[in-house]
């Protein structure tokens, strides 16, 4: 067997920036054992696999794996595949539809002066949910840093983060994962990762957070750019401050080299805080996968 892949770069405008991504076309021959075996081929963050779509009113189905594991949703992948899918199914509008284990997600299409597809807009498929409060000194262990970290909890918005603030960019900086504190104190089982923030002012009602995501057990020392986790931010903000819409401008992957940009904006619709999160995406390679 054949199949055709591509590898972009997620959450950036320039090629070696942002989250890079695999996406394999036409997988639905793959059972999940193979598509596991293939995102640890790849090695990247995620890896998604484009299937044909089961509803009419979808464009495709995907499914996404960490070299770990699966994950029911997230954004950097859900961001590439709609800008990917759209380029080789030509699509001429400015929505698209995937499927995937959370739900549906509707991406809104952004194009260049030529009409050329650069970057893509997306809905979390989930309102977002807050989830239980975590002991400070814990989620700072885990992050190895001294003392604690501020008022984390778990939030989702279709896939589970434990969310924490901490003071500056300093901090956020000497950040580094603890294989032992995870294991001790955030399984998989509770949340994808840790995800922690800062905050660095507001201009024009956009407020401007930096961010940094660390999931050691999920196949992920740290993530240039999370999708997922930024939405479960926003709608953790939106909850906490009150008010019925927050802009955020949020850069992550600095520490590593791969600097990313997120866009994000979190609304209150019928009852509900719904949250959204959208990037540039740039081609990087393609290729034949044999299998």
């Amino acid at each position: 067997m054949r199949l055709a892949y591509e590898t972009c770069d997620v959450f950036t405008d320039r090629r070696f920036g942002g989250n890079p991504l695999a996406v394999v076309r036409d997988a639905a021959g793959l059972d999940t054992a193979v598509m596991q075996a293939v995102a640890r081929e790849f090695n990247l963050s995620e890896t998604v696999f484009v299937e044909a779509a089961d509803e009419p009113t979808a464009t495709a189905r995907i499914r996404i794996f960490t070299t770990a594991m699966e994950l029911p949703f997230a954004g950097h992948p859900n961001v590439g595949a709609a800008v990917l899918v759209a380029r080789y199914l030509g699509i001429q509008g400015d929505r698209l539809r995937l499927d995937q284990a959370a739900g549906r997600v509707e991406a809104t299409l952004g194009r260049d002066e030529t009409g050329h597809v650069v970057a893509a807009t997306i809905t979390a498929p989930k309102p977002f949910t807050l989830g239980q409060a975590l002991d400070p000194a814990a989620m700072a262990a885990c992050a190895g840093l001294p003392g604690g970290v501020g008022d984390p909890v778990i939030a989702s918005c279709g896939t589970p983060f434990a969310v924490a603030e901490v003071a500056d960019e300093a901090t956020l900086a000497a950040a580094e994962p603890d294989v032992a504190a995870f294991r001790r104190h955030l399984p998989p089982g509770l949340a994808i990762g840790l995800h922690l923030f800062c905050r660095q002012g507001e201009a024009e009602g956009v407020v401007r957070l930096r961010s940094r995501m660390f999931a050691p057990l999920g196949g992920m020392a740290e993530d240039p750019a999370t999708g997922s986790a930024n939405v479960a931010l926003g709608g953790l903000l939106l909850h906490r401050g009150g008010g019925d819409r927050l802009v955020l401008s949020i850069e992550q992957g600095m520490e590593m080299g791969r600097p990313s940009q997120l866009d994000v904006t979190a609304w209150r619709e019928a009852g509900a805080i719904r949250v959204s999160v959208g990037g540039g995406v740039v081609a990087v390679s393609r290729g034949w996968l044999y299998l």
